[in-house]
């Protein structure tokens, strides 16, 4: 079994669905263009790429006889009045999940929480929301598919985000208690100058920070490319920080909204459905993937209760008058 980090975790990810795209059907000149742009983004990419496409090919009958495949996943799928078209639609999109399936069995998805279970103190998996209380009496609220390092020592309590997102309600520095509340997440950390603030680790360079009571300062381990390397945030403001771009804030940010699923919901106003998704596949079991880029920016609203997401994506794609296939774990929107 692979075990990855959650940056080439997503470098997997996205070439498995780029690959599924591939196969899905012939891609139009502003997917060709989408896909080149990802390729030339990351020196990764396309080699991802390259192993996903070699998959393909792994499968033999998948790939040289999908009209056999589709119908022992879908006999229902190859007959019918439309002759040959429906065959074809059948085959692409079992062929498709066919290929999905395999990547997901050699551990593309499975590694990095294996390798977080080595490193964390406390993780949640994909659907959990918890709650963790510190010795110090702080507690940590942890997001779905998240993970927390504890390294307190005698100058501070020190906590490392490892993945996902986290609310910290933190214990003052009051009496016997002189130690700084330091989160450090990707590449900066979050100093507690009050009580409560969420963390939300994006990637291995970026995160985002927001303050729900009193005030926290925001500090990049080593000097951006451009912009702020630190920042001092008031309640209600929130900002995202990386290497390249330094500390910017987010004014656009919701944070009751972006802190939803503490509630047990999670809430989309006009988002497009390709974040939704993303959102969906942090907190539902198996996997969704997009294949029609066509439908990336179609807009979204609408309040999901997280113990009931499976009535919600087919609430979405009625809502939508999308396609949905559905095998083993895996939803392919088309």
């Amino acid at each position: 079994m692979n075990s990855q980090g959650p940056q080439q975790h997503s470098i997997t990810e996205a070439a498995a669905e780029w690959a599924v795209r591939l196969h899905a059907g012939a891609l139009d000149e502003h997917e060709q263009a989408e896909l080149r742009h990802w390729i030339a983004r990351d020196s990764r990419h396309e080699s991802a790429l390259r192993y996903a496409e070699q998959t393909w090919a792994a499968l033999g009958d998948a790939h040289h006889n999908p009209a056999a495949l589709a119908s022992r996943q879908r006999p229902d799928a190859v007959s019918g009045p439309m002759g040959r078209s429906p065959r074809r639609r059948s085959w692409r999109v079992a062929a498709s999940v066919a290929l999905l399936l395999v990547v997901v069995g050699v551990g593309w998805v499975r590694g990095p929480e294996a390798l977080l279970q080595t490193q964390a103190d406390y993780l949640t998996h994909k659907g959990e929301v918890r709650t963790v209380h510190l010795a110090d009496g702080s507690t940590v609220e942890l997001d779905s598919s998240s993970a927390i390092r504890l390294d307190f020592d005698a100058t501070q309590r020190r906590i490392s985000l490892l993945a996902g997102s986290a609310i910290f309600d933190v214990a003052p520095m009051t009496g016997d208690e002189t130690r700084p509340f330091v989160v450090q997440s990707a590449s900066g950390q979050t100093r507690a100058l009050g009580t409560r603030f969420v963390v939300g680790r994006e990637d291995d360079q970026q995160a985002w920070v927001g303050v729900l009571q009193h005030s926290v300062a925001v500090t990049l381990h080593a000097p951006p490319q451009k912009g702020s390397t630190d920042a001092i945030l008031k309640e209600g403001q929130a900002v995202r920080y990386s290497p390249r771009d330094g500390v910017t804030t987010l004014d656009t940010l919701d944070l009751q909204r972006a802190t939803s699923w503490r509630r047990g919901v999670l809430v989309f106003d006009r988002l497009p459905l390709t974040k939704v998704i993303e959102q969906l596949n942090r907190y539902r079991p198996g996997r969704v993937v997009l294949t029609n880029a066509d439908l990336a920016d179609r807009e979204v609203s609408g309040v999901f209760r997280l113990d009931m997401l499976d009535a919600a994506l087919g609430t979405l794609t009625e809502e939508l008058q999308v396609k949905r296939f559905d095998l083993a774990g895996v939803s392919l929107i088309y």
